[in-house]
C-alpha cells in the first residue's frame, strides 16, 4: 500500500460507510466543543497557554478510535463523548511536557508551548491539563477514575525509561518494546476500552478493544520513529531527527548499533556521538534513511499492526470492524 501523509482519519478509511462517517464527524464535533469549553480559564494567559496546541490542530486520532470503538454498542453518547475528550486532553497534556523533555521549538507546525512561552509554563500548563482531563474522567465513574490513573502511571512509567539507556544485561529490542507498551500503547488502549465500555458493550468486547488499542498504539509509535528518521519537516510539522539528537534508541538505530558489518562503522561512530551539530545529524540521517535497519523496522511495524487486526476476529462483521481494520493498516503506512 502506498504511503499517505498524516495518521488517517478514520472518516477517510476503507468500511467507513456514509452513516459511520457521519455519526463519527457529529461526535468528533462535540468532543471538540467540550475540550475548548474545559480548556478555557478565566486567566486570557492561561486560557491562551492551554489552547495553544488544541488551536494547532492535530489528529485527533485517540477520540476518533473511542468514536469508532463505541459503534461496537450503543454508539457516542455524551459518556463516550467526555471520555473521548478525556484522553484527548492526557495526550495534549503529554506534548506539552513531551516537548520540555526533547527541547522542541516546532509542534504541529506551530512553535511549540516551551519555545512561545518557556519551560515552567509549558510544564505547568500540562500539568493543568492532566488535571482537567482527570476532573472530566471523575464524572465517568470510580472504575474510569482507576484506568485513567494506572493509565497516566503506565504513561509516566514509559516516557522515564525513554529517556533512560537500556540497563546493561537487558535486551534492547525488549526494553524498547516494553517502553513503546507504556509510553504509546496505553493511552490509545484507554481510548479504544473507554468507547466499547461506555457505549455499553459486554465485558468480552471491551477487553478485545483494550487489546486492540495496545498493539495499535505500538504500531503507531513504531510508524512515530521512522518518521523521525524518513520525513522532512514540512511532512510532519516537527523537527526531523530529534530522537536521533536525543540519543533515543529506537528500533532501527538497536538494528545499526547491532550489526557487525564494518560498512556500518561510521552511521554506528555517528549514533554513539554528539548529533547535536546539523552537520553531524544531517550525516547521520542521510545514512540511516537508505540503511536496510529501516526495512526491518517498518516490516515490525507492519507485524505489530497486523497483530491489532488478529484481535478483532470475534468481532461480529460492521463498518465499525472494517475501519479498525482499515486503521491499523493505515496508522503504519502514513508519512506524517
Amino acid at each position: 500500500m502506498a504511503a499517505q501523509r498524516g495518521t488517517p482519519s478514520v472518516l477517510s478509511l476503507p468500511g467507513a460507510g456514509d452513516g459511520l462517517r457521519r455519526r463519527l464527524s457529529d461526535g468528533l464535533a462535540a468532543v471538540e466543543e467540550l475540550i475548548a469549553r474545559r480548556v478555557d480559564h478565566e486567566d486570557p494567559f492561561i486560557a491562551q497557554a492551554s489552547s495553544h496546541l488544541t488551536l494547532a490542530g492535530g489528529k485527533r486520532f485517540r477520540p476518533l478510535l473511542t468514536l469508532l470503538a463505541a459503534e461496537l454498542g450503543d454508539g457516542a453518547g455524551e459518556q463516550v463523548v467526555a471520555a473521548a475528550a478525556g484522553v484527548e486532553l492526557t495526550h495534549l497534556a503529554s506534548l506539552y511536557h513531551d516537548d520540555v523533555m526533547d527541547e522542541a521549538d516546532v509542534r504541529r507546525g506551530a512553535p511549540s508551548a516551551n519555545a512561545l512561552y518557556d519551560n515552567s509554563t509549558a510544564i505547568l500548563v500540562g500539568d493543568l491539563l492532566f488535571g482537567t482531563a482527570s476532573d472530566i474522567v471523575a464524572d465517568l465513574g470510580p472504575e474510569a477514575v482507576k484506568i485513567q490513573a494506572q493509565t497516566f502511571v503506565r504513561l509516566c512509567s514509559g516516557q522515564i525509561r525513554d529517556d533512560r539507556p537500556c540497563p546493561p544485561g537487558e535486551d534492547p529490542v525488549t526494553y524498547y518494546l516494553r517502553v513503546l507498551e507504556d509510553k504509546t500503547g496505553v493511552l490509545i488502549a484507554t481510548a479504544a476500552r473507554y468507547g466499547a465500555m461506555f457505549a455499553g458493550c459486554d465485558a468480552a468486547t471491551v477487553e478485545t478493544m483494550r487489546e486492540y488499542g495496545e498493539r495499535l498504539g505500538m504500531a503507531f509509535q513504531l510508524a512515530d520513529d521512522l518518521i523521525d528518521i524518513a520525513s522532512e519537516a514540512d511532512e510532519t510539522g516537527k523537527t526531523p531527527g530529534t530522537d536521533l539528537r536525543e540519543g533515543k534508541r529506537t528500533l532501527p538505530v538497536i538494528h545499526v548499533l547491532a550489526s557487525e558489518d564494518p560498512a556500518d562503522a561510521r552511521l554506528q561512530e555517528l549514533l554513539t556521538g554528539d548529533l547535536g551539530p546539523d552537520a553531524a545529524l544531517e550525516e547521520a540521517l542521510g545514512l540511516l534513511r537508505v540503511h536496510p535497519a529501516m526495512e526491518h523496522a517498518r516490516e515490525h511495524a507492519v507485524a505489530v499492526a497486523s497483530r491489532a487486526q488478529e484481535v478483532l476476529a470475534p468481532l461480529p462483521e460492521s463498518d465499525a470492524k472494517d475501519a479498525l481494520h482499515a486503521l491499523a493498516t493505515g496508522v503504519v503506512t502514513r508519512v506524517g
